[in-house]
């Protein structure tokens, strides 16, 4: 999308234009702040649409009706201008139709904002999640269609973006929804931005509890397989219409995908099935839930690639269900569990005391 024709786009300082010179290009245009100050409202807080730890997304309406999104990063990277704006220019040259589209970006002083496309229907996190005023009934052939767009996206992340990128943060609210409900992926590659210890949560790790694979949140081994694990969590919250990170099933309060586990071996797997859908292909919707329980597997070897994940849920195939092992799952302090494992090892041991020091 090229911004130079709305006729918002302003020049920068001088300083600020020779830094810039030769990586602003047809996809990253850089705007000025005032620009998007006044596009936002001076950044009021009725426009907030959205927020995280990497900051808070303003939606900006530019003179001409044109309507974006503003984030507004929390944190200081780093880096400076010149390398600030060559991680922009990767993360904007990084285009699939499944992710959301970075239109440009506005360094000015100590600010650091992203400018990225409006989409209409906000996060899957509010349509699916969301409190009873803000959520959107979604069928199956919908909520399936997210599913496969949304690992289309983070294959094309692991396997043919250069360089591959791992999101680390897969989650319900990083899922955003055009006004055809297509699934877009946000924040990815930005956690590149910024120093390690710049996290969603209170350790080193980043990203979000409730989606975190064991052998990342505990050891720090940050591979494409602990994305697919969140994928796979993500994926239980769309069929079950239930928050991984909010809800707890049962007289042990499991998590989401204990809970599934549980009731697959009980034979019940379809209890999981978020009760708003009426109708919906029973045998498609096990592959699903199934599918979702390989991908949360606690050995990350055994968790299938992305592009493996898309080919399972877009062809009607048969699991091999004898290879299925139990789910990891990673919980505070003294709720700690990898795997079916009853006893800890001395590298578990060790990586509580590292997560929690």
């Amino acid at each position: 999308m090229d911004f130079s024709c709305f006729g918002v786009f302003e020049s920068c300082k001088k300083d600020t234009q020779k830094q810039v010179q030769g990586i602003s290009t047809n996809n990253v245009k850089v705007f000025s702040y005032n620009s998007l100050r006044l596009a936002t409202g001076d950044f009021h807080p009725s426009n907030k649409i959205g927020g995280g730890g990497f900051g808070v997304v303003y939606r900006g309406v530019f003179k001409d009706g044109t309507q974006v999104a503003t984030k507004c990063l929390s944190a200081e990277s780093k880096q400076g201008t010149d390398e600030f704006l060559t991680e922009i220019k990767m993360i904007s040259n990084t285009r699939h139709p499944n992710l959301v589209e970075l239109v440009g970006c506005c360094v000015e002083n100590n600010n650091r904002i992203l400018v990225y496309a409006y989409l209409e229907n906000n996060s899957l996190a509010r349509v699916l999640l969301g409190s009873k005023s803000e959520r959107i009934a979604l069928d199956w052939p919908t909520r399936a269609n997210i599913c496969l767009g949304t690992a289309s996206g983070l294959a094309y992340l692991h396997e043919e973006a250069e360089p591959h990128i791992v999101h680390r943060d897969i989650k319900a609210s990083n899922i955003l929804l055009d006004g055809n409900f297509q699934p877009k992926i946000g924040d990815f590659g930005l956690a590149k931005l910024f120093p390690d210890n710049v996290t969603h949560v209170s350790t080193r790790v980043a990203g979000t509890m409730g989606y975190l694979a064991p052998e990342y949140a505990l050891l720090g081994q940050l591979t494409k397989k602990a994305d697919v694990y969140s994928f796979g969590v993500l994926l239980l919250e769309i069929i079950s219409g239930t928050s991984s990170s909010k809800a707890a099933f049962g007289q042990d309060f499991l998590l989401l995908v204990e809970w599934t586990w549980k009731l697959r071996e009980q034979g019940r797997l379809l209890e999981i099935v978020d009760p708003e859908l009426i109708q919906y292909p029973e045998n498609e919707v096990l592959r699903f839930i199934k599918v979702a329980l390989f991908c949360t597997q606690a050995g990350a070897n055994q968790r299938p690639s992305m592009k493996q994940v898309v080919e399972m849920l877009s062809k009607e195939v048969n699991l091999n269900e004898k290879l299925l092992t139990q789910p990891g799952v990673h919980k505070f302090k003294n709720s700690q569990h990898f795997g079916s494992s009853s006893e800890e090892t001395s590298e578990y041991k060790k990586a509580k005391q590292y997560v929690y020091s």
